[in-house]
Order: C-alpha cells, then structure tokens, then sequence
C-alpha cells in the first residue's frame, strides 16, 4: 500500500504555480504548454483542467501567487527595518533574494508584459508593478520627512531608478546565464543607487 495521499485542490493549483515557475528557470515561459506543466507534474491534461478551465486561467493563477508571495515578503522585510532608507535597503535585498530563490520569475513577468493581448496574467503584473511601485515611492517621501533624503529628491524618478536597478541586475544575471552574479552585485548596486539619491538635486537660496 502507498504512503501517499491524495493532493487537496488547493494544493495541486499551488503544485501548478511551482512546477510553471520551475519550468520558466529552465526554458523561455512562452515554449510553457499545458502538456509540458502535467508532463512535469506526472498528470495528465484533463487532470490539470479540473483545476483550470484554460492556460489563461493557469498563467493567472501563477502570476496572481508569484504577487502574493512577493507583496508579503517585501512587507516583512520593510517592517524589521529602523529607518525609510533601511526599509528600502531590506526591500531591495529581499526582492533580489525571491528572484534568486525563483530565477524563473522575471522571465514569467517579462513574458507577460511582452504579451501581445490584454490577458488578466498581464494585467495582474501591471497591478503588482503598481503596487511595488507605490510602496517605494511611500518610502521614499518617508525618508525624505525623516531627514535621509533631500526634499529635491524627484520621488517618481527615484522609484523608477529603484526598480531599475534590480531590472538591470537580472538583465545581466540573464546574460551571464547565473543568477549568483546578481547575489554578487546587489549589494554594490544598492549603494550606487542610494549614493545618487542621496545628492541635493539642487540648493535654493
């Protein structure tokens, strides 16, 4: 008799998202088929769409876990730090440590960025760059209240470069086909960054 038991539906929809994140670190997300996920998970396809009517429905549920796992940790992280500009420093550590624990998410989010149609999975990685995108620029207006950045500081672009940053990290993490380089630099690149936003944009009289 078998030790094992039967996966919940819950827990198979949260096996669907891993298996699609696992399979993205190893190929291009948009070879992903349906037939490639059950294969990996040893399913079949009709088993996989019990739990999804379609692959739409499994990107969404990907992309959906992917927001949810990283909004959380990135709070977490935000909320052991003393400081706006430390919160920033442990968000930033926190979102390079995700992506090297899940190197196949920034190819699943480019992927659907890059999608030609409005799919919910798209629109659900524009609302997560949003969502991110608001929690930096709060800190930074925080950092700047508290006296750690200059009031010339342009908050928009200083978010931006944020988000720029690690984007660029991965880009050429991606290149050199390892995500250690990216563990490597994060640290340096933080400190270029903060050292940048840290300069008077401009000093009135």
């Amino acid at each position: 008799m078998s030790g094992k038991r039967n996966l919940t539906a819950e827990e198979r929809r949260e096996r669907t998202v891993d298996t699609v994140i696992e399979l993205s670190a190893q190929d291009d997300p948009a070879n992903i088929t349906t037939g490639s996920i059950a294969k990996h998970m040893q399913v079949t396809q009709g088993a996989l769409f019990r739990h999804f009517p379609s692959k739409d429905a499994v990107w969404e549920a990907v992309i959906g876990r992917i927001a949810e796992r990283i909004i959380k940790r990135l709070d977490r992280a935000a909320a052991s730090a003393d400081s706006p500009l430390a919160a920033l420093e442990a968000m930033f550590h926190a979102h390079i440590a995700f992506i090297v624990e899940h190197p196949g998410v920034p190819r699943l989010m480019m992927g659907q960025l890059q999608h030609a149609r409005p799919t919910p999975a798209r629109r659900m990685v524009r609302s997560l760059l949003f969502l991110y995108r608001e929690r930096i620029e709060k800190l930074l207006i925080k950092a700047q209240e508290a006296g750690e950045l200059p009031r010339e500081l342009e908050v928009e672009a200083a978010a931006t470069q944020f988000i720029g940053t690690i984007q660029g990290l991965v880009v050429q993490s991606l290149m050199i086909g390892t995500m250690n380089h990216i563990t490597e630099q994060a640290q340096g690149a933080f400190d270029l960054y903060c050292n940048g936003i840290q300069q008077e944009r401009g000093t009135h009289p």
